[in-house]
């Protein structure tokens, strides 16, 4: 029960509220509220005595207005583009061939690291996709009890999804960030559009690379910085009796949560194609741990000749 007290003077009885109470009586309970009424609650919260909708109005659109489409653009938009690239420019080729000998790129740890992130944050991005704009752009296609049901398993996998996700992105920030600091030979990997285009003076062009190029560092702190935010918002959405957020922060954690999610995403995308379609025998590493020695002196070269130098190759068996 919540009681609500009148803020007429004259008036010194209270009024009982249920907790589900009828719309006539969420009527009278806003009403007496917009009239100055003192309630009590048996909630300890620090925030407990703050309306729901306390924080502008204009800030509930952004979710629906602009996060909706973007979480959906930034998938199946970014997979339009690139398709298109790929059929106009082609993947890029190992210039000479696979050589047929292979060097150590990731440990066996690093390999399962990265599934470990991999694989829930695909999940979590297909069902946020759901979460966040499927109300609008899914459930008309489907009626409301086919709906209700995806977004009921959508909202348990992706709750689910968030553990593995926050240990890998942990981690990976953690053990992969010293390789992931820009060098001057970065500015001319992206001026090149690293190598994989294959027509006009671009063609052929192979810039110099150390562990991780250019975009693959873009990429690292764009996960480290944006998958932080995802994590901090996550946690006060995920855990809100631990956190006891105000009405204000959980509205935040909300549109920062879907923002960074719409870019997460996107990247995400282009990571897939470079990792697969465009670049030859990259899949490689992350399935085994191994690359090709053609592909690891065409695409990280700089990383290759310093091995070499070191005499630290270690080749496959």
């Amino acid at each position: 029960m919540v009681n609500v007290a009148s803020a007429d003077e004259n008036q010194t009885s209270s009024q009982q509220v249920s907790a589900n109470p009828s719309p006539a009586g969420i009527a009278d309970l806003w009403r007496a509220a917009r009239m100055g009424a003192e309630g009590t609650t048996s909630s300890q919260s620090p925030f407990h005595g703050a309306l729901i909708n306390q924080y502008p109005a204009e800030r509930l659109v952004y979710r629906s207005d602009y996060l909706a489409p973007a979480i959906m653009l930034s998938v199946f938009g970014m997979i339009l583009v690139f398709a298109a690239f790929v059929a106009v420019n082609g993947p890029s080729r190992l210039e000479k061939g696979f050589s047929g000998v292979e060097i150590k790129r990731w440990s066996r740890f690093d390999v399962w690291l990265h599934w470990i992130g991999a694989i829930p944050c695909l999940i979590l991005i297909l069902t946020g996709l759901t979460l966040l704009g499927g109300r609008y752009f899914i459930e008309p296609w489907l009626g409301e009890a086919a709906w209700a049901g995806l977004v009921g398993f959508s909202k348990e996998a992706h709750d689910i999804m968030a553990i593995p996700f926050i240990v890998g992105w942990f981690l990976m920030t953690i053990l992969w960030m010293k390789n992931q600091f820009l060098a001057s030979y970065d500015f001319k990997w992206f001026l090149v559009v690293g190598g994989y285009l294959n027509f006009g003076p671009f063609k052929g062009k192979h810039p110099d690379a150390g562990f991780a190029n250019a975009g693959e560092k873009l990429w690292f702190w764009t996960f480290a910085i944006a998958g932080g935010l995802i994590v901090a918002s996550g946690i006060i959405m995920l855990f809100p009796n631990w956190v006891e957020p105000s009405r204000s922060l959980s509205l935040l954690a909300v549109l920062v949560h879907g923002a960074c999610a719409v870019l997460i995403a996107a990247f995400t995308v282009v990571h897939i194609f470079m990792a697969t379609v465009m670049s030859e025998g990259g899949m490689e590493c992350m399935v085994s741990g191994y690359c090709d020695e053609n592909w690891a002196k065409q695409h990280h070269n700089v990383w290759y000749d310093d091995l070499a130098r070191e005499q630290k190759l270690e080749y496959r068996s």
